[in-house]
């Protein structure tokens, strides 16, 4: 018996103004049984429920960004990096729903990426690559620094190790796009001065409730001003043990 999505069409047309194809909801579902298969070996996500998992991987992943992309869906083609992607969220979801981006899925974990290179070419998706390392190295290497329009990090860190991970990465003028559950007043003071040291400014910062669960989320959206200074990001492990 094979677990069914379900499709929200309604929804996903009330929250994000969008809904998702025949051939999207397929690549959807077909995503959701490989992560089933894979979570016997991997231990990719606790969430495993069908309703669960569309609202917290699927419309979790795209809340934070189909918004910003709506309006131009049809011009743009971002260069998007999804950092500490893990099963593939928020990027393999992107990648589904916005088939113009190309999008790099980023971990340091081998298997997690070999995993990933498997569901890249069961569900097709030719604008998704994958990429082995860690933020701190990839952040200093001159194929991917100042390289994306976009950066995405879910579930990874403080968010001041979020904003060294993904500044040094993007453009002049990219976003990064930080997902996180709850969110006060102080740990914005406290990202305001890192992001300020980044080249980095807080463009806002969204508070919304999942459509199920009514869970309360937030998404952070930096937006990159300046040059981010060549010491950024610092080596391994300095940004969680120093934070700005």
């Amino acid at each position: 018996m094979t677990n069914l999505l379900p499709e929200m069409a309604e929804i996903w047309q009330q929250t994000l103004n969008w809904q998702p194809t025949v051939q999207q909801q397929a690549q959807f579902q077909r995503l959701y049984e490989l992560i089933l298969e894979g979570n016997r070996q991997l231990n990719l996500t606790r969430i495993t429920d069908p309703q669960e998992f569309w609202e917290k991987h699927l419309w979790d992943s795209l809340r934070g960004i189909v918004p910003l992309l709506s309006a131009n869906f049809s011009s743009a083609s971002p260069a998007i990096i999804d950092i500490g992607t893990g099963a593939g969220f928020p990027g393999v979801p992107v990648a589904i729903t916005v088939p113009n981006c190309t999008i790099t899925l980023l971990d340091s974990t081998r298997k997690k990426i070999t995993f990933l290179d498997n569901i890249l070419s069961e569900l097709a998706l030719t604008n998704a690559k994958t990429l082995v390392g860690r933020a701190e190295e990839i952040g200093q290497h001159p194929q991917h620094r100042q390289a994306y329009d976009i950066a995405l990090i879910r579930a990874v860190g403080a968010a001041s190790v979020c904003a060294e991970y993904t500044l040094p990465l993007l453009k002049q003028r990219g976003l990064a796009i930080i997902y996180r559950g709850n969110w006060t007043e102080d740990e914005t003071t406290a990202l305001q001065n890192a992001v300020n040291q980044l080249g980095g400014v807080i463009e806002s910062i969204e508070k919304f409730t999942t459509p199920l669960s009514h869970s309360i989320r937030h998404c952070l959206y930096l937006r990159k001003v300046a040059n981010t200074p060549d010491n950024f990001p610092r080596a391994v492990g300095i940004a969680t043990q120093k934070s700005l």
